[in-house]
């Protein structure tokens, strides 16, 4: 090998070192800190670069991405006296390499300190029911100390946030019966409203049914009492429809009567009759103790057969007198119209009412034979019985 030769060889390599040294390239989301002759020179930003060769060099490459670092439980003593482990995690970015390269010696190291220090504090002022139920005012005090004092450090804090708080073992058995007393009072109290929810339901179902209940009471007597009426009414023109037919069926019966004693002319032997047919009610009573036969017995007895025909001489009032074809003559009564099934209006009917003028023209009464009126029966034993025609004894 000739002397040219290596010489060449060795200016080639010189040359490859020099540019390799002098070009660098930056990737994106990063930044390079130059120093020139070990001061600061620039921060070059992502893209090819150039540096003077064995002049220039990068002391440090940046990350300028949001970063992520989650610390190791820290002991922190609250203000009851409780020591309780806490995980923080701390959201930040680099803002400025040049601060974050000459600024601190570690940012990480730093920033985890710092938030110890500062949970420290922060917590100290809270007792630990405070800490546990104010974690988002624990996180902004923590963010906003990060982010005031790693301002220097060319850092920018995002957020804070603490995640896991753990208390004491004998803390943790008692928050948990506290919590358990509270889920048991919580059921309780649903338990109870439920159940007054329930009893308002039923309560309102029972008033409705109550009121449908009154309600059909109601119409029920609303109906009987229409019903009852309706019966009464036709009851009534009923038993109105049966006193007028008897009424009426009276007044024909006393009509016949009247007109069939008018037309045979009684006689003083069927008065006789009569007083005799009389005689055994006045024994009729539990207040008369003897009956008083009268004395002249035989010859009213003789009087009795006189009126029934039994000395064949005399007619009796029985007798009917024959017809011209032998057989009894009858006056037959027209029985047709007698009972309507219709009320006419009582001015509509004169036959149903007897006028006393028309009584009065038809005849004078029969009289109808009595005892005298006494109450000393020896002298009505004494003097006998009333005679046939109407005579008192010893007239």
């Amino acid at each position: 090998m000739t002397p040219a030769l290596i010489a060449l060889i060795v200016v080639v390599v010189l040359f490859v070192l020099v540019a390799a040294r002098s070009v660098t390239i930056v990737p994106q989301a990063q930044a390079k800190v130059v120093e020139r002759l070990g001061r600061y020179s620039r921060t070059l930003s992502p893209g090819l670069s150039f540096l003077l060769p064995f002049v220039d060099r990068v002391r440090a490459t940046i990350d300028l991405r949001e970063q992520v670092v989650s610390f190791p439980p820290q002991p922190v003593i609250t203000s009851d006296n409780l020591q309780v482990g806490i995980d923080t995690v701390v959201y930040f970015q680099v803002t400025d390499p040049r601060l974050a390269t000459y600024g601190i010696a570690n940012y990480i190291t730093g920033m985890e300190q710092l938030t110890t220090t500062t949970l420290r504090n922060v917590v100290g002022g809270l007792n630990l029911e405070g800490t546990l139920t104010g974690r988002d005012g624990i996180n902004s005090q923590l963010r906003e100390v990060l982010d005031g004092t790693t301002g220097p450090w060319g850092l920018r804090v995002a957020r804070v946030e603490i995640k896991a708080i753990d208390p004491p073992p004998t803390i943790r058995d008692s928050m948990e019966k506290q919590m358990r007393a509270d889920r048991d009072k919580r059921a309780v109290i649903l338990q109870a409203e439920g159940q007054r929810q329930s009893a308002i339901t039923s309560a309102e179902g029972q008033k409705a049914a109550a009121i449908l209940s009154a309600e059909g009471r109601k119409q029920a007597a609303i109906l009987d009492a229409e019903a009852e009426r309706q019966s009464r009414i036709l009851r009534a023109e009923g038993e109105r429809a049966a006193l007028f037919l008897q009424a009426q069926g009276q007044a024909k019966s006393i009509e016949t009567v009247f007109r069939a004693i008018h037309d045979g002319k009684p006689d003083q032997g069927l008065l006789a009759y009569q007083y005799l047919q009389t005689l055994p009610q006045i024994a009729q009573g539990d207040a008369n103790k003897m009956w008083i036969v009268p004395s002249e017995f035989s010859k009213a007895l003789e009087g009795l057969s006189r009126l029934g025909g039994g000395d064949g001489e005399s007619r009796s009032f029985l007798d009917v007198p024959p017809s011209v074809d032998g057989t009894a003559a009858t006056d037959p009564i027209d029985t047709s119209g007698w009972f309507e099934s219709q009320l006419p209006p009582a001015a509509a009917q004169p036959e149903a009412r007897i006028e006393m003028s028309s009584i009065a023209d038809a005849g004078p009464a029969v009289p109808s034979p009595q005892l005298p009126p006494t109450t000393d029966m020896a002298r009505v034993a004494e003097n006998g019985v009333a005679r046939q025609d109407g005579t008192p004894p010893g007239a």
